[in-house]
């Protein structure tokens, strides 16, 4: 079965900024990347309120739904914890509440706002596709693990 994911690029126009968490060096996946905040789908879950769960617990910052809009798609083949695969829808929120701060610290080392123009290098791959493809109006789609 496929693994349904959701990632949100929380992205401050006045101050060009992005909501960014870095992976903590003990995590399975992506361990002391940078990432998109985000995460899997519990069951009978719609897509959007996975973003907005998953933001609100690793960031405290609340979105709506229905004010989220659709960035990019990552499909990939396989992951660590999808061997069947895995497809993340990823949303952009331009309109927020709360204060960020990291609300996982079990799981991630820091929560921050980065420039847009200075996103660390060193970035889980399919959401640094995806955040590239934001920021440049570039590809909406990316396929990884994927021949041909």
């Amino acid at each position: 079965m496929t693994l349904l994911v959701a990632t949100v690029i929380v992205h401050d126009r006045t101050s060009d900024t992005l909501l960014l968490i870095q992976r903590g060096r003990g995590n399975a996946f992506g361990a002391g990347l940078w990432d998109l905040p985000g995460g899997k789908r519990e069951p009978d879950e719609p897509v959007t309120e996975t973003a907005v769960r998953e933001v609100a617990e690793e960031t405290g910052v609340r979105l709506r739904p229905e004010a989220l809009e659709v960035a990019h798609l990552v499909h990939g083949r396989t992951a660590t914890t999808a061997p069947d695969g895995f497809l993340t829808v990823v949303f952009a929120a331009h309109e927020w509440t709360g204060t960020p701060r990291n609300r996982e610290p079990e799981k991630h080392a820091r929560v921050e706002w980065v420039p847009a123009s200075r996103v660390p290098a060193a970035f889980v791959p399919g959401s640094r596709a995806a955040l590239d493809g934001y920021l440049g109006d570039g590809p909406r789609l990316t396929l990884r693990g994927w021949s041909g």
